[in-house]
């Protein structure tokens, strides 16, 4: 591996563990970390699936599992969410990728109220994005902007996050946008929510425009024994377009997917 592919990967991973080690106080017990948190969430996933694409390389490896932590919680002024993705924990060559995402509301801090039709608040956003890829090498990307808490019936939460995107090992910069969103429903005495993002983000430097999208399907199992929005079960699909900004490397995964939310 050449030195620069070295020192990138060793700074992906020094970050990853650090992102790993911000998230771990977050998979204590709610009731045993709530501090200044108005509401939080954390959750463990286990996702498997086949037909993915090892971009770089441009080769298929159609089976792939992943292991997620997850977390977001919101605050007096604003709300966080944060990830770390394991992706073949088993394998000789790992990937891992991981997302911090801090917000702060301008109506809050200001006092003002940006309210709006369909709009609860507007907010200062970004994200740090730290990877490794699979046949080795790794990646950092800054993101900030602005985002909008959405207010649409009958959802839990919808946003959109409308970002400048700086690849800090491409030239020029970018723009993405994000929106994501939970909707619950019931079919009879089961009930369901659909979740999920995309990420629709411009050419940079060498990179191509590309779409990442992760709509998922969800039953609460937990129901089902009485302990409601504990246990989840269904599928995420991946459609991602030119991924990781390979032109002409397509992605289509649908994945088994457990949530357990802690």
């Amino acid at each position: 591996m050449k030195r620069s592919s070295r020192n990138s990967l060793s700074r992906s991973i020094k970050t990853l563990t650090l992102a790993g080690a911000l998230l771990l106080p977050f998979a204590a017990p709610q009731k045993a970390c709530a501090g200044a948190a108005l509401w939080q969430e954390t959750n463990l996933q286990y996702l498997w699936g086949d037909n993915f694409r090892i971009a770089s390389t441009k080769e298929k490896d159609n089976n792939q599992a992943t292991i997620t932590i997850e977390h977001a919680d919101a605050w007096k002024y604003g709300d966080n969410f944060l990830f770390l993705d394991i992706t073949n924990p088993t394998e000789k060559e790992i990937a891992m990728y991981g997302e911090i995402s801090p917000r702060l509301s301008i109506g809050k801090i200001t006092g003002l109220d940006l309210s709006a039709p369909f709009i609860k608040d507007v907010l200062l956003a970004g994200t740090l994005e730290v990877g490794t890829y699979p046949s080795g090498g790794g990646f950092h990307n800054y993101l900030y902007g602005l985002g909008l808490s959405l207010n649409l019936p009958k959802f839990n939460f919808a946003d959109l996050n409308l970002y400048v995107r700086n690849s800090m090992d491409k030239e020029g910069v970018t723009y993405q946008v994000t929106p994501v969103w939970q909707v619950p429903f019931n079919i009879g005495k089961a009930s369901f929510v659909c979740e999920g993002f995309v990420d629709i983000a411009g050419g940079e430097g060498n990179s191509a425009f590309n779409i990442d999208a992760q709509p998922r399907l969800l039953l609460d199992a937990g129901k089902l024994w009485g302990s409601p929005g504990n246990l989840y079960v269904g599928t995420e699909f991946i459609y991602w377009r030119n991924k990781y900004g390979f032109s002409g490397i397509n992605e289509y995964a649908p994945q088994v997917m457990v949530k357990w939310v802690l």
